[in-house]
């Protein structure tokens, strides 16, 4: 691997400190940015470990074994069970005719307007479950994407019938017709078995006398011909197999809730596929905003900051050279001329800075060496780390070269003015091969931590963290943060090879 370090580095430049739980020291300071603030309600920050679904928020509190019975979590399931049965008639008669009645107007066309509304309004049903399983089973399931009406008779028809989120929520209204049956009986027998052998010792006092085979009475709970629970022993026995039924009931419960709670996700929200094609809407729109504030801003910079100085150039050496034309002090003269070349000079640092800014030249020699440069131009000490595999198999796509530096460039930012860190490590490889290559960077701090993302409110303004995240979104990568409070601070893109 190639390592740059400007300086003595504060960060173990052997592997990945990343992997190491001990942070170097560094200053205790207040986070200065909202960058590195401590996460909030209503905070999208981004994910750390496995991608969660999309499709749904999880709020069920973990519940073990031995307190499950007596959960608030698992009554409320049951009382799903309650209300999944007395509902499973109504939605199964209404799914059942959706079908039907389909079949029917195949024939006379006219109907099919009819039974595509049918199909649609599978999607009431469809919000009513999902609301159901929000309030009783602790899962938000996303609503699927609206249903659009198009124009003209034709497309009207074929957008009814062939509503795929109307025809989800259709089938489950009719799978989940012998689910709830099934579930409801034997989930309500375990729990009264259970109740029932709990409490036999103090209602089988009202039970009718039974005579046995060999003439004698008993009252009680009978087993066979013979047996009769009506002695203590016999009676503390029945109490511990009710409870064990009681517990039985908890889990066999949870069991049933989990295949609602499987299908609601599957059939009544949105589909993956959806979901992708609007994050990438999402994402390119967000793109586009960013290329939109880029271009705005070269401009105001160009205008305030270079175009200003090079008119006072143009001033300057237009007054010297009035001074000499009439006869003027030439010491005068010299003085404006060597004001315009410094101006001049000046105004080169400023169109070199906001062409790096632009398009780093050092990325034309590959994304290695504008990581080098980089890190030696950095005022804080920047370990980089780079594979050589990274371009052994050939130069990565331009689009992914620029958005790794940027990424680094902008962390490495944060981790100067924010986090208040004394060294950075930044870690490039290339996992996998062929089409499915990507680039991985590890960029690790040891600064204060507590970053977030913080996405547009209001004003529209947003963190630099939020910006990469986009940029990282726009062509198909992932964004990982873990910055705990008091750090270290670590951020790890994927990135594809080719775009």
């Amino acid at each position: 691997m190639t390592a740059v370090t400007p300086d003595q580095p504060s960060v173990a430049p052997a592997g990945d400190p990343s992997s190491s739980g001990t942070p170097v020291p560094g200053p205790a300071t207040q986070p200065l940015a909202a960058d590195v603030a401590p996460p909030k309600a209503g905070d999208v920050v981004a994910f750390t470990g496995s991608r969660p679904d999309p499709r749904y928020v999880d709020h069920r509190e973990h519940v073990g074994f031995a307190r499950a019975p007596f959960a608030a979590r698992t009554w409320r399931e049951y009382g799903y069970l309650w209300l999944a049965i007395l509902l499973a008639p109504f939605a199964f008669t209404y799914g059942l005719f959706a079908v039907v009645f389909l079949v029917a107007m195949l024939v006379p066309v006219i109907g099919l307007v009819v039974a595509g509304w049918v199909v649609v309004g599978g999607r009431g049903w469809g919000s009513m479950y999902r609301s159901l399983a929000r309030s009783a089973l602790g899962v938000d399931v996303a609503a699927p994407a609206p249903y659009v009406r198009r124009r003209g008779f034709w497309s009207t028809l074929w957008s009814g019938i062939g509503d795929g989120t109307g025809w989800r929520a259709v089938l489950f209204l009719l799978v989940t017709f012998p689910l709830a049956i099934v579930s409801f009986v034997v989930s309500t027998v375990f729990l009264a078995v259970g109740l029932g052998g709990m409490t036999h010792w103090f209602w089988s006092r009202w039970l009718p006398l039974q005579q046995a085979s060999d003439g004698s009475w008993h009252r009680g709970a009978s087993f066979g011909t013979d047996w009769f629970v009506d002695t203590p022993v016999r009676q503390l026995g029945l109490v511990l197999v009710g409870l064990l039924f009681v517990f039985l009931w908890a889990q066999i419960n949870r069991g049933f809730v989990q295949l609602f709670r499987a299908l609601t996700v599957a059939l009544l929200g949105p589909t993956l596929s959806s979901l992708r094609v609007a994050d990438l809407e999402e994402s390119r729109g967000r793109t586009v905003e960013d290329a939109d504030a880029k271009l705005r801003r070269i401009e105001r910079d160009l205008h305030d900051g270079t175009q200003a100085r090079l008119v006072a150039v143009a001033m300057q050496l237009g007054e010297a050279k009035e001074q000499l034309a009439t006869g003027g002090d030439p010491g005068e003269a010299l003085d404006l001329v060597d004001l315009a070349h410094s101006s001049t000079k000046e105004a080169l640092v400023e169109l070199r800075e906001l062409a790096r800014g632009i398009h780093p030249p050092a990325l034309d020699n590959g994304l290695a060496v504008a990581l080098e440069t980089l890190a030696a131009r950095s005022p804080l000490p920047v370990t980089v780390d780079v594979d050589p595999e990274v371009e052994a198999s050939g130069r990565l796509a331009p689009a992914v070269e620029s958005i790794a530096y940027f990424c680094v460039a902008e962390l490495v930012t944060n981790a100067v003015k924010h986090a208040r860190a004394t060294g950075v490590y930044v870690l490039v490889e290339r996992q996998g091969s062929g089409r499915g290559a990507r680039l991985r960077l590890r960029v690790r701090d040891d600064g204060q931590g507590g970053a977030r993302v913080v996405q547009p409110g209001s004003d529209g303004q947003r963190s630099g963290l939020a910006g990469l995240a986009e940029r990282v979104r726009s062509v198909d990568g992932s964004f990982e943060l873990t910055s705990p409070v008091g750090g270290p601070t670590v951020v790890t893109v994927l990135l594809p090879v080719r775009v």
